[in-house]
């Protein structure tokens, strides 16, 4: 049996309405759930792209992406793992402002999780902290312990390959080749 994995599917696509749904239902029929969901536009102009991040096998995950990648409305779909990307979160914390000051100098939380803060008044205060999920959990755990948390949010995955560009514009470059050859 093998072995459930944390990984990375890069999708890439026109801003089509409704294309989400149809991504998820392939999902959904094969029992898996969603982790993290992160969509924005791409570095390429008109290109949207999807990170998504599920446990699953090899196997699946293979059949997924090829799944996804049938789609006519996607460009192109791609999975990976952790060592193959460069990848953070970002996370709001939203704290009580006399609790937090009450714990005196919040120099060394800010110092130690190198977090940023985004607002504070007399009543609350909302740090930032981009990093990975176990740094992002660390500090929600240690502040609920220490203080309380009002609020919290957590962004699902962004990533970045560790190639030199985008793996679409591999994908592009080598169809203009094709139809310059041809033609």
């Amino acid at each position: 049996m093998q072995e459930s994995t944390l990984y990375t599917i890069t999708i890439f696509s026109e801003n089509t309405v409704g294309l989400l749904n149809q991504i998820t239902i392939i999902f959904t029929r094969r029992g898996i759930n969603i982790e993290t969901l992160s969509v924005s536009p791409s570095a390429i102009k008109g290109i949207h792209k999807f990170t998504i991040t599920v446990f699953s096998t090899k196997d699946m995950i293979e059949k997924v992406v090829q799944q996804i990648d049938k789609r006519v409305d996607i460009l192109k779909a791609y999975y990976s793992t952790d060592d193959e990307l460069v990848f953070q979160e970002i996370a709001l914390y939203k704290i009580a402002t006399n609790k937090l000051l009450a714990l005196g100098s919040i120099e060394e939380i800010i110092r130690k999780y190198n977090i940023q803060i985004l607002e504070m008044n007399e009543t609350f205060m909302v740090l930032q902290k981009t990093g990975h999920y176990k740094e992002t959990q660390g500090l929600f755990d240690e502040l609920k312990d220490s203080v309380g948390v009002l609020q919290f949010i957590r962004s699902g995955r962004i990533a970045i390959t560790k190639s030199k560009v985008e793996r679409l514009s591999d994908m592009l470059a080598s169809i203009e080749e094709k139809v310059t050859n041809e033609g």
